[in-house]
């Protein structure tokens, strides 16, 4: 267990006797990853900037730094869909450490002030990193897990591991390789109104699955089912779809579209994918029929499929 998952981990090679060693230290590499970035100990790195920044420029250690720089690429190339600044929207709907809660038409308005990337400024001559205003939080727990399993698949390659599936909590996994007599490992995408049924089986084969869905946490209100992953520009939960699941190169990349495509929805999304040939996107929509619907979006050599 870390960063509030269960980190799972198959493998497979040619020194047995070597791989428990190989994957006590790749758990520890998670649970490094989660003490520098989580937001919820108050003695981490990351909270510590979330403390401080505020208040002027705070010196951040080079990893943490590069991959706050990362996060904030993301944000701008998705338009803002994709913004590690929601933690203080995520405390106004209930969503930090509870299942939700319908905030007031006021305390939505007031969060909107301290939401949105442009409110984050690093310096990457001094590494430091200041906010523009008091109350402006970063919250990387909808990526950091992401950039823990290609921290632990870099770990395995060096190691020479033939093969591995990387799993944080389900959401996010990475197929390294293939199982012995496979061509790829097969993985399942959970039906977005049924945990106990499959929607999709997808092979990976050096490649990431990333799903971000309403059921993870989500209240109903008047019939209306708000989910916790929310629209930054809006301030509010994203309506109109079930979930979103993107095959990409690496779990971070994962993280970071799975939520900007929920987001931007499926018309928007075509534009954007575009320009990430090696990225496929799923997204399950309601239908008038109670059940759901699934459109596939991939781009290659200039054209896009969608099955």
């Amino acid at each position: 267990m870390s960063m509030a998952c269960a980190y799972a981990i198959v493998a497979y090679g040619d020194d047995a006797g070597a791989l428990p060693r190989i994957l006590e230290a790749a758990f520890d590499e998670v649970d490094r990853i989660d003490r520098l970035m989580s937001h919820y100990k108050a003695e981490s790195p990351l909270s510590r900037l979330n403390r401080d920044a505020a208040s002027g420029p705070v010196a951040v250690e080079p990893e943490l730094f590069d991959f706050i720089a990362e996060c904030l690429r993301y944000s701008r190339e998705s338009g803002g869909a994709f913004d590690i600044t929601v933690g203080p929207l995520m405390k106004t709907w209930g969503f930090f450490r509870g299942g939700g809660r319908f905030p007031s038409a006021q305390e939505v308005e007031d969060v909107r002030e301290r939401i949105g990337y442009a409110h984050v400024a690093l310096d990457a001559s001094s590494r430091t990193i200041r906010f523009d205003r008091p109350g402006v939080e970063l919250d990387l727990g909808g990526i950091a897990k992401g950039y823990a399993v290609d921290r632990v698949v870099d770990l395995l390659r060096r190691e020479h591991v033939a093969a591995a599936l990387v799993s944080a909590g389900g959401s996010t996994i990475y197929g390294l390789g293939a199982p012995p007599g496979r061509e790829a490992w097969d993985v399942d995408i959970q039906d977005p109104m049924d945990s106990g049924r499959v929607a999709l089986t997808v092979p990976l084969k050096d490649r990431a699955l990333s799903v971000s869905g309403r059921s993870e946490k989500s209240f109903e209100r008047d019939g209306i089912v708000y989910s916790h992953i929310m629209d930054p520009r809006t301030a509010r939960p994203v309506p109109g779809i079930l979930s979103v699941a993107v095959l990409t190169p690496t779990g971070t990349a994962g993280d970071a579209l799975d939520d900007a495509l929920f987001v931007q929805g499926v018309e928007r999304s075509r534009a954007y994918l575009q320009r990430l040939p090696a990225t496929e996107a799923i997204f399950f929509l309601p239908d008038t029929t109670g059940a759901w619907k699934m459109v596939r979006l991939h781009f290659t050599a200039g054209r896009s499929t969608t099955p």
